[in-house]
């Protein structure tokens, strides 16, 4: 169960009302009534929650579970327990994310502004924005309606957000615009100086960086990520885009729509990748590449050259999917082969 301290709840709900909301059908129509008061894993799920399975390996956990109801495909419906009511879902994992937001929706702002907050006068405040202890909001910037602004945060001048966005704590933005229905997690820097210098008789000279971060609606962007501006063409992330924590994106960078980058990676300067792109933890990819639609580089790989639209590859440096494994199996076999 969700702690309470943490995770607003409501409901409940009846097997019925959660299948109908998520796209499942109940294996029983008299189980419709059914109550339900929350989510829980299979094995601390009690009678009152619903739980999911969507992966063999716990076959045995849903066949011991106590949970009032589990959401299920249907080749794993025989092996429910008696007495649990079954949604039947060829996509169990989505169904359960759908249904967990129903018990478990994101709190609203509390509109206001707090008396610790900076707020220059010029800056364009929305209806019903919550900005936090300490949060400072620049000259000219314009925050959309909806929108959280975390404890500590630095909206700087000029920056725009779109609506229903929420930016953590200690977060700061800068030389950027941000789309709708934005996720932030504390600690992101979004628009610092790009890494560009010129070498010089006399040392290393800065290059300004002279371009945006421009990022698209619904792009979640996890904690301690950096995104540096453009130096003078824009840095873009499309939308739909997911960046994990820890990941840091270079100047010019271009992510298409829907694009993975998976904690670790980074991503040098100018180097585009195109829509639904997934990238590895740990990945590193040089700069002035170009990364295909749908292309998929798995984790800890080195990419220094361009990847096709839909290939897989991996390994450092990476290489096609099937070339990486004969070089995996070739290394193991030679690892255990005696010297003469």
């Amino acid at each position: 169960m969700a702690d309470p301290r943490f995770f607003a709840s409501v409901g409940p709900f009846s097997a019925g009302e959660v299948a109908a909301r998520i796209g499942a059908s109940l294996s029983d129509a008299k189980d419709a009534s059914r109550q339900l008061s929350g989510v829980a894993p299979l094995d601390a799920a009690g009678p009152a929650d619903l739980s999911f399975i969507d992966n063999r390996r716990y076959v045995d956990a849903f066949a011991a579970t106590k949970a009032g109801a589990v959401i299920a495909t249907a080749s794993d419906a025989p092996r429910a327990p008696a007495g649990c009511a079954l949604l039947l879902s060829a996509t169990p994992y989505l169904a359960f994310a759908l249904a967990a937001g129903m018990f478990h929706p994101d709190p609203a702002p509390t509109p206001g502004v707090h008396p610790s907050a900076v707020v220059d006068p010029s800056a364009e405040i929305g209806a019903a924005v919550e900005i936090g202890p300490g949060a400072v909001v620049g000259e000219k910037a314009r925050i959309g309606a909806r929108c959280r602004i975390g404890a500590n945060a630095v909206i700087g001048r000029g920056v725009e957000i779109g609506e229903a966005c929420d930016i953590g704590a200690c977060a700061s933005l800068s030389h950027c615009s941000v789309g709708a229905r934005a996720l932030i997690h504390p600690g992101v820097r979004i628009g610092t100086r790009g890494f560009g210098f010129a070498p010089s008789a006399k040392g290393f000279v800065k290059v300004p960086q002279l371009g945006r971060v421009l990022i698209g609606d619904d792009v979640e962007i996890g904690a301690n990520s950096t995104i540096d501006r453009g130096a003078g063409p824009d840095t873009v992330i499309g939308s739909g885009c997911m960046i994990d924590n820890l990941v840091q994106i270079g100047h010019n960078v271009r992510l298409g729509r829907g694009c993975i980058v998976v904690a670790q990676a980074g991503v040098a300067g100018s180097t585009h990748l195109g829509d639904y792109v997934v990238v590895g933890a740990q990945v590193g990819i040089t700069g002035h590449l170009t990364i295909g639609d749908r292309a998929r580089v798995a984790a800890q790989s080195g990419v220094m050259r361009d990847v096709s639209a839909g290939e897989t590859v991996g390994g450092s440096p990476a290489v096609p999917q099937r070339e990486w494994l004969r070089q995996c199996a070739w290394l193991n076999k030679a690892s255990k082969r005696r010297d003469p």
